[in-house]
């Protein structure tokens, strides 16, 4: 009997909702910073999409073709977005799995890394 006892309650303990750790919890809002960052890079990135396929529908290949209308820098910007957004959800990662272990610390460096390369901090 003490035996059902015990386990009813650990079985109890393990249903009640754990807490989520301040740490959790921004890593829950910079989520979706990382995700919509990752979205504008990509949308950057592949604007000049456009000018190729209008250059293929008209039976024109790109050495041949009239030049892009999206400016260089719009293209490295992307990029660099990209490489931004990233490493974001790499250091956001690495929070996870310190938030998962218990260690606060580990976990709040790397959401101050993740906030870095969002530019939300100075």
């Amino acid at each position: 009997m003490t035996r059902i006892a015990c386990l009813a309650v650990v079985l109890s303990a393990l249903a009640a909702p754990v807490a989520a750790s301040p740490c959790a919890d921004e890593i829950k809002t910079l989520t979706g910073k990382v995700q919509e960052e990752g979205k504008q890079a990509i949308s950057a990135g592949s604007s000049g999409q456009a000018d190729a396929a209008a250059r293929g529908g008209q039976g024109k290949t790109g050495a041949s073709g009239e030049a892009s209308t999206a400016p260089p820098e719009k293209s490295a910007d992307a990029g660099k977005g990209a490489d931004k957004a990233q490493a974001a959800k790499v250091a956001l990662d690495e929070a996870r799995t310190a938030d998962g272990k218990g260690d606060e610390t580990g976990c709040l460096d790397a959401v101050g890394r993740a906030k870095r390369q969002l530019g939300t901090v100075p």
